[in-house]
């Protein structure tokens, strides 16, 4: 199911790859015109050109300097700007916490400048069987400047967590679903490094696919009616996968 799994996020970064680096034929001209468009045909007389809007032209030896086949440069990504994301997704693979099944959402604020580079701000939940409250510092680098674009990023922050059954002795408790017995969380730290397609469009937001390593830990203090309090350690080493928004 891993292997699954994994082959499965390598086919789509791949297919968002082909789609989004398309090359255009391009004549550079000596009087220092670059036309993008499509080669219809060229003999020894002339270069026949069709244009991206449709017209054809057609140019002389003469005029051309050279030939080639370029990835046009895209221009509709946010630059110097403030910038807000919605991210949800899952985490995948064995770990020593007792819950299997963790997912999480989070909301970024955050500025992008001319180079790629964003600085976000982060918080929303994450829920190992019961919820926190992450409060994260994103640093995020855009590969390239293209439709389609691979990204790198790193976050660090904490966990806290969220609500609470009832408050006695000072603290608060959750009661266990599986055996009713009061719990005492406390939070810790959050680590996570990975990589991602951005996928941008003309009006200025973005599709992301992210997966990372994701490191969190968390106590608990458990009241044991025989034994008195006994406090556990979980920690989160786990595949993070997510799907977000971007604008």
């Amino acid at each position: 199911m891993k292997k699954q799994l994994f082959f499965f996020i390598l086919l789509i970064i791949f297919g968002l790859q082909l789609n989004g680096q398309k090359t255009n034929d391009v004549l550079y001209l000596k009087n220092g015109s670059k036309i993008y468009g499509k080669l219809i045909e060229a003999d020894s007389s002339q270069f026949k050109f069709q244009t991206s809007d449709g017209s054809v032209m057609i140019y002389t030896p003469s005029e051309v300097e050279k030939f080639t086949k370029e990835t046009p440069l895209f221009e509709g990504r946010k630059s110097n700007a403030v910038i807000i994301s919605l991210e949800t997704g899952v985490l995948i693979g064995p770990q020593n916490a007792i819950y299997s099944a963790p997912f999480s959402f989070d909301c970024q604020f955050g500025y992008i400048f001319s180079t790629g580079t964003s600085l976000s701000l982060s918080s929303g939940v994450l829920f190992v069987g019961r919820p926190f409250t992450p409060l994260l510092v994103e640093f995020r680098q855009l590969i390239n400047n293209r439709k389609v674009s691979p990204y790198i990023f790193t976050r660090g922050g904490a966990i806290i967590p969220l609500g609470s059954d009832y408050t006695g002795e000072n603290e608060t408790y959750y009661y266990d679903s599986n055996y009713n017995i009061p719990m005492n969380y406390k939070g810790g730290g959050s680590f996570s490094i990975g990589t991602g397609i951005s996928w941008a469009y003309d009006d200025y937001y973005e599709l992301n696919l992210s997966f990372a390593y994701r490191y969190a830990h968390y106590s608990y203090r458990e009241r044991d009616y025989q034994y008195g309090y006994v406090t556990y350690k979980e920690n989160l080493n786990r595949l993070e996968m997510k799907l977000g928004f971007r604008f």
